[in-house]
């Protein structure tokens, strides 16, 4: 939607400088500052316009890479690489995938695909022309703090011939995973290319010990959540916790002064059973780590969702606040007490109050309420003298660089210009278009007026 503001603002710095400029003085102040302030606003268009990409969306196009689509979603990795620039997506088909994974754990998967997503940019092009035939690429792994030495690293080495192979980058690991085709490309983005195998790194495969083997009472109490700990404990569903965690299990804790907010309705006056649907309504049988909750649409179960009722809620985000809503209240995540795949647990600043609970719970108040109004009788309004026009606004700030370590060579083949040109998981800002469009047409009526 076009800003009414920005469009009365272009208008008034028009008519201010027609009025108050000898025309000669006018035009060549326009031709000074208008031309570099297109090219900045047109270079910031361009810049945001591609700058959004969705691995889901990109590899939902083939069926082939589902699995993979799906474990990227299930790990929480998907919203993590939507969240990053200058990327490199090593995907598999879903033959190679499912032989890699099978009988793994969810956290041994994602450590697996974390090694797949390179944090550089590499295409067709770039893959084929290697500098001495070799280098190593840092991946997502890496940057979790568990890869030791080059574990967490990737080694890419252009065999000749046209064939390019990856291994881990530990010592005495073998080339045995070779480039088989170009899936999409956003240059300089994100790059997603197939290839023949999976890369495992030593230990990669090792399973951690299993999440139900986690005290969480004790995790609750110490990250603030005593109250929410003890009515847990005492209404059995520690138990309930420790059998889902394995599977995938986010847990949204209130901290001990949100059971003493105002509002707050006593618990001592439900009966059992909705002490424990309430309870349930702050857990979800999925793991959400941060990245996959800003990314979340529509609504989320809990694990009090069953045919009595839907015990959802939605997720919005500002910034990097992550706040859910029930119907009845919001609360905001004030802390990440524990994020360990498959597992997630967030405290969280208000209770949640189902609609199923807590339908016909009043609004939380506002914080400040508005002065009464005086009885006395209204005085006469005196006559305001009219404010001066405000100056213009500022212009735009130009566009930053483009990200460190961009190649500067275009993908050449017309494989990738093909794949390129593709929209899919690409995202269009509006608003960028909208700057382009209003300083061209600035600079249009400018110069159209020089010249009369």
């Amino acid at each position: 939607m076009v800003n009414p503001l920005t469009l009365a603002s272009l208008n008034k710095l028009l008519t201010l400088s027609l009025t108050h400029f000898p025309h000669s003085l006018y035009c060549n102040m326009a031709r000074a500052n208008l031309l570099p302030l297109l090219s900045a606003a047109v270079l910031l268009g361009l810049s945001a316009v591609v700058s959004g990409h969705n691995i889901t969306d990109i590899l939902a196009a083939d069926p082939s890479y589902s699995q993979f689509n799906d474990y990227l979603s299930r790990t929480g990795l998907a919203g993590e690489i939507n969240t990053r620039q200058t990327i490199t997506v090593l995907v598999l088909n879903n033959a190679a995938f499912s032989a890699a994974t099978a009988g793994h754990p969810l956290s041994v998967v994602k450590s697996l695909l974390s090694l797949h997503v390179l944090l550089d940019y590499f295409d067709n092009t770039k893959l084929h022309q290697i500098t001495n035939g070799t280098t190593l690429s840092t991946t997502l792994y890496q940057t979790t703090g568990t890869a030791h030495g080059n574990v967490g690293s990737v080694n890419i080495t252009d065999l000749k011939g046209g064939k390019v192979a990856f291994a881990s980058a530990a010592p005495g690991s073998k080339l045995d995973s070779t480039y088989t085709k170009s899936v999409k490309q956003i240059p300089y983005n994100i790059s997603v290319v197939e290839i023949s195998a999976p890369i495992i790194a030593p230990g990669i495969l090792a399973a951690p010990p299993p999440s139900s083997a986690l005290n969480f009472t004790a995790l609750l109490e110490k990250a603030g959540c005593k109250t929410f700990a003890s009515l847990v404990s005492s209404n059995g569903l520690a138990k309930t916790f420790q059998s889902t965690a394995d599977k995938g299990l986010t847990i949204f804790a209130p901290n001990d002064e949100a059971f003493k907010a105002k509002g707050v309705p006593d618990l001592r006056k439900l009966t059992n059973a909705e002490v424990v649907s309430l309870l349930q309504y702050h857990a979800t049988a999925k793991y959400l780590p941060v990245g996959t909750l800003k990314t979340t649409k529509g609504s989320v179960d809990t694990l009090a969702s069953n045919g009595a009722g839907k015990y959802d809620f939605t997720v919005s985000v500002a910034g990097d606040s992550v706040t859910l809503h029930t119907g009845v209240d919001s609360s905001r995540i004030a802390d990440t007490v524990l994020d360990s795949t498959p597992l997630s647990i967030y405290s969280v600043d208000s209770v949640l109050l189902p609609p199923e609970l807590f339908a016909n719970s009043p609004s939380p108040s506002p914080s400040i309420s508005p002065a009464p109004e005086p009885a006395s009788a209204p005085s006469p309004s005196p006559k305001l003298a009219p404010s001066p026009s405000p100056l213009p606004a500022s212009p735009p700030a130009p566009a930053g660089d483009t990200p460190a370590g961009s190649p500067a060579d275009a993908p050449s083949t017309e494989a990738e210009r093909s794949t390129s040109g593709k929209s899919d998981g690409v995202h269009v800002k509006a608003s960028a278009v909208f700057t382009v469009t209003v300083t061209a047409l600035s600079t249009f009526v400018v110069f159209a007026v020089c010249a009369i």
